[in-house]
């Protein structure tokens, strides 16, 4: 049976606001409508968590086509939220994280069919072991519980949640913000039929737009309710919800990416490296903000990256030793659409998801190391290098949750990590790091299994 997917208006403010001022105590009716619907959620999570692993392959698969069915509609809607995003002045970059065209749902249709391919975690055993007395330990994977997600501009990652949250048996309940707001009521109104035809709960992906910002300040609050919260967008979005929510958070931190090129690098194979960890998508996470250079190949290199990125129409904001190399180099004025700029103190720490790249000049991998954790948000780095010393040393030495080495920082993505889909890239050392899938929505509990058994 066909979905009807109706466009209406919504009255929800942007999410982005949450990242404008600290969490405000939401009203009492909007936190006990929130909390009603994690309660309802929670019921539907119970009944899930007894589905087999047939049966909830069996639900993503129905999804994943139901989208595909329905892609017109869904990108229909989309044009709507690009058009008012445009309007409002919204980077490039988040203009392109919001785009959602019938390609691109096509193609998040096919991670919900890898994800259903997937293993499921539930019911894994971890480990196990007998004590003395015949008393059998073992200790296996269950759902978390109840999910709570806030999320700026992107359309894909309501899909994404969507599908790990129902494979791993949980429910979610999602604050995707105004920015996407009839792009995702187009999305949950195809999972919402979908989970009814299918013969489960529509209660367990719902979402919480239509309070607007008082929405995600619910969500906060409703610890008790729901069980684990991720922000996932801007810096101040996430900085506002981890020090703010009373809920258990999973910080997906910014992406203050790095690259640093050795004094043993491939020259060749870092300009092709570097183009694409910067230009293939500029308004993701993952993307390469900071370029470092050893000061032994920067003569060499310098010039080169900056014609290769010059291309892009990448601006460079480089320091000055950098950029007194860029300038005097031969054939530099001849550089089309060459933007050099002074890099200025914030540029360091800034995530930029723009056509823009700081640049420095290093005298050695220790002064590199030292710079990345320093201004990283712990999230990817990479070295380029020749040297197996060099690599080895960078990759225990750098504190991030993702190191790459002659590579694209752009494969930090649950799909190129194999995860089917991701949650986000977690940025923190608890329970989850790097690109979060199905096992991070996992918890885990003991079983004993005795015959009798008294403690003396």
């Amino acid at each position: 049976m066909s979905t009807v997917i109706s466009l209406s208006s919504s009255q929800s403010s942007d999410s982005a606001q949450l990242a404008k001022a600290d969490a405000s105590v939401p009203s009492a009716r909007v936190l006990e409508q929130v909390c009603a619907m994690a309660t309802k959620a929670r019921k539907a999570q119970a009944r899930l968590a007894q589905a087999n692993s047939q049966r909830k392959n069996l639900l993503l698969n129905a999804i994943a086509d139901a989208l595909v069915e329905h892609a017109d509609d869904i990108a229909a809607a989309n044009e709507l939220d690009m058009q008012a995003a445009f309007d409002t002045g919204m980077s490039k970059g988040l203009l392109d994280r919001l785009h959602f065209t019938v390609e691109r749902i096509a193609a998040t249709a096919d991670g919900v069919r890898n994800v259903a391919g997937l293993p499921d975690p539930v019911g894994e055993m971890v480990r196990g072991n007998n004590l003395p007395n015949g008393l059998r330990l073992t200790q296996v994977r269950v759902p978390l519980g109840v999910v709570g997600m806030i999320y700026e501009a992107r359309p894909n990652v309501t899909i994404d949640v969507a599908s790990l949250t129902l494979k791993s048996g949980n429910a979610v309940l999602l604050r995707g913000g105004h920015a996407a707001q009839e792009t995702n009521k187009a999305i949950l109104r195809v999972i919402a039929q979908t989970l009814t035809d299918q013969g489960f709960s529509s209660d367990l992906v719902t979402s919480v737009d239509e309070f607007g910002r008082a929405g995600a300040d619910a969500l906060m609050q409703a610890r008790g309710y729901i069980d684990l919260l991720v922000p996932r967008g801007g810096a101040g979005l996430i900085r506002s919800v981890v020090e703010n929510s009373k809920v258990p958070v999973i910080e997906t931190g910014a992406g203050n990416v790095h690259i640093y090129v050795d004094s043993a690098a491939d020259l060749e194979k870092a300009v092709p490296i570097i183009i694409n960890a910067k230009t293939q998508r500029v308004g993701v996470c993952n993307a390469a903000e900071k370029l470092l250079v050893h000061k032994s190949v920067s003569k060499q290199f310098l010039p080169v990256i900056a014609r290769a990125l010059s291309s892009y129409q990448v601006e460079l904001h480089a320091d000055a030793i950098s950029r007194d190399i860029i300038d005097g180099a031969d054939g530099i004025e001849a550089i089309e659409g060459l933007q050099l700029r002074a890099a200025e103190p914030e540029d360091w720490g800034t995530e930029y998801l723009a056509l823009k790249m700081g640049i420095k000049t290093v005298d050695s991998m220790d002064a590199a190391i030292e710079h990345i954790n320093r201004y990283s948000t712990g999230h990817t780095e990479a070295i380029i290098s020749q040297d197996y010393a060099a690599i080895e040393e960078f990759t225990k030495r750098v504190d991030s949750a993702v190191v790459m080495v002659n590579a694209s920082t752009r494969f930090t993505d649950g799909g190129m990590f194999g995860l089917g889909a991701e949650l986000g890239i977690s940025t923190q050392k608890l329970h989850a790091r790097g690109p979060m899938g199905l096992q991070e929505l996992t918890t885990t509990k003991w079983i004993g299994y005795g015959m009798g058994q008294i403690r003396p």
